[in-house]
């Protein structure tokens, strides 16, 4: 038996009564003012509820009715775009009057168009030169993070769960992001710097799509959890292999290519939605 949990920043009372209808869901229950669960949904009725869904721009996900906040042991998420609103090398381009030329890079290399340790090799090639102190601004004047990640993340901590930030991003900001937001670890990439400035390079290996996923089943096998108690968010073609190592991986406000092909996906409403699976 599941749960159907349905979410959007307005949703009609009548909907919610046609999805109880098309799931055979026998309650509907209120989250908050953005999210209802239909209790006793049917799952083989999934492909009337997701076009349904989808013509009303609606979230949707069908979770297993017996599972709580409280089973989920850890939350992985990607950090560009997905934790946080911006891409950073792009805004660090930006310093140096490129953003347009990288910030295409990093859109290709999302939508899966370019494989991603070649697209940052040459988006951070095109840095070398700029001074280290142009990150600062980046983190403290552009950086914001995606609408209901601290309330996401006060829930899932708040239950047990464990955190990690696997970015194929900067340790610059993922280090400042684990401090704020109080993450158990954070991975991510090195820019190497000499003498103050960028030196277009990377120290050690990049951070990429399959080193992702290793990172989840690293710590997921050191918890002693199962798939099934793991979370996954990302919203790029690089996050994809980690969606798929998750019991619940979410596509969010994702790619194409990754809504086609992830499990779960938000579009409607912010990462709090992701908490509101187990509440």
């Amino acid at each position: 038996m599941h749960r159907l949990v349905i979410q959007a920043p307005n949703i009609a009372t009548q909907d919610l009564k046609q999805l109880a209808r098309l799931s055979d869901a026998y309650q509907i229950e209120a989250i908050n003012q953005q999210a209802f669960k239909l209790l006793g949904a049917h799952i083989d009725n999934e492909e009337a509820v997701t076009d349904f869904c989808e013509s009303n721009q609606l979230d949707f996900a069908f979770i297993p009715e017996d599972l709580t906040v409280r089973d989920i042991g850890l939350v992985v998420m990607d950090m560009d775009s997905t934790l946080i609103t911006i891409e950073c090398i792009d805004e660090i381009a930006d310093m140096v009057g490129i953003k347009p030329q990288v910030a295409d890079i990093t859109a290709a290399a999302m939508r899966g168009e370019l494989d991603f340790k070649e697209s940052l090799t040459r988006r951070v090639a095109l840095l070398a030169g700029l001074d280290e102190t142009a990150l600062g601004p980046v983190y403290e004047e552009r950086l914001k993070l995606m609408a209901g990640a601290e309330k996401m993340l006060k829930g899932f901590q708040g239950a047990g769960a464990k955190t990690l930030l696997v970015s194929g991003g900067f340790t610059y900001f993922t280090e400042r992001l684990q401090t704020r937001l109080q993450l158990t670890r954070t991975v991510a990439n090195v820019l190497e710097i000499e003498n103050g400035k960028l030196t277009g390079r990377v120290n050690g290996d990049i951070i990429d799509g399959e080193r992702k996923k290793v990172e989840l089943i690293a710590m997921r096998e050191a918890l002693g959890l199962k798939p099934e108690q793991v979370v996954a968010i990302g919203d790029g073609a690089n996050d994809l292999p980690m969606l798929h190592e998750a019991g619940f991986g979410v596509a969010c406000h994702a790619k194409p290519k990754v809504q086609a092909e992830a499990p779960y996906c938000i579009n409607q409403v912010g990462l709090d939605g992701v908490l509101n699976y187990f509440l």
